[in-house]
C-alpha cells in the first residue's frame, strides 16, 4: 500500500513580495506565485502521483495553490477540506506590518525572536509552538487516517503551519524546527510505514 502525503507551501503572495507580515489576512498569489504552484503541479505530475483527497486552509493563497496544482495534475474535482486548523501562524499586532517597519519599532533583536522562536509570541499573537498545538491534533485525528488508508493525500498550506507538522514527522527539536526553511511552491513527499512513522521523504525541486 502506498501511504501517501504531500506538503506544499503556497506560491509567492502579494504580502510576501512587500515584505510584510501576513499571518491570517487573506491575500491573493502574485504572478510568480501562480507559476510556482503550477510548476508544483507539474512536478507532481511528472512522479505519477495519484490523490485522493486534499487539504488546505481557510485562507485563498493556499486554496488557489491547491487548485492550480490540481489543474496541472489533470485531477480536479477531488474532494477538497478547508480548516483553519491548517492557517498560517497568526502574527497578531504584527501582521500587515513591513519587517523593516517592524524592526525600526521594536528593533531587530526582538523581531527575530517573534520570527525565529519556538515558544514566544508576537503581540497578540500564535507562536510556532501554538500554531502547532492546532495542526498536530488536526493531522493525526483528519488527515493521518486518509493517508494511512492508502488514499493518497495533498495538502497545501502554509510556511509556519507545515514547519510545525514537519516537525512531528521529523521528530525535529525547537532549536532544529526554527532553522527550518520552506521555500514557496516546493513539494515535499512522504511515504509512511504501518506504524505510521516515515518511511521515505524527498524534496521535489520545480
Amino acid at each position: 500500500m502506498d501511504r501517501l502525503l504531500v506538503l506544499v507551501r503556497h506560491g509567492q503572495s502579494e504580502w510576501n513580495l512587500k515584505n510584510l507580515f501576513t499571518g491570517w489576512r487573506d491575500v491573493g498569489l502574485t504572478d510568480q506565485g501562480v507559476i510556482e504552484a503550477k510548476a508544483a503541479g507539474q512536478k507532481l505530475k511528472g512522479e505519477n502521483l495519484t490523490f485522493g483527497t486534499c487539504f488546505t486552509s481557510a485562507l485563498v493563497r493556499a486554496q488557489r495553490t491547491l487548485d492550480l496544482m490540481l489543474e496541472e495534475l489533470g485531477q480536479t474535482g477531488l474532494p477538497i477540506t478547508r480548516d483553519e486548523a491548517l492557517n498560517e501562524r497568526d502574527y497578531g499586532d504584527l501582521s500587515g506590518l513591513n519587517k523593516d517597519d517592524a524592526r525600526a519599532k521594536w528593533g531587530e533583536e526582538q523581531v527575530h525572536i517573534w520570527r525565529r522562536s519556538y515558544a514566544t509570541q508576537p503581540p497578540g499573537g500564535e507562536s510556532l509552538r501554538d500554531t502547532g498545538a492546532r495542526v498536530w491534533p488536526y493531522y493525526i485525528h483528519r488527515i493521518q487516517p486518509h493517508v494511512m488508508r492508502g488514499e493518497g493525500v495533498l495538502i497545501a498550506a502554509h510556511g509556519n503551519s507545515l514547519r510545525a507538522l514537519i516537525m512531528a514527522l521529523d521528530g525535529l527539536t525547537p532549536d532544529e524546527v526554527v532553522k527550518l526553511e520552506l521555500p514557496t511552491g516546493l513539494p515535499i513527499l512522504y511515504r509512511l510505514n504501518e506504524d505510521t512513522s516515515v518511511a521515505e521523504r524527498r524534496e521535489l525541486a520545480v
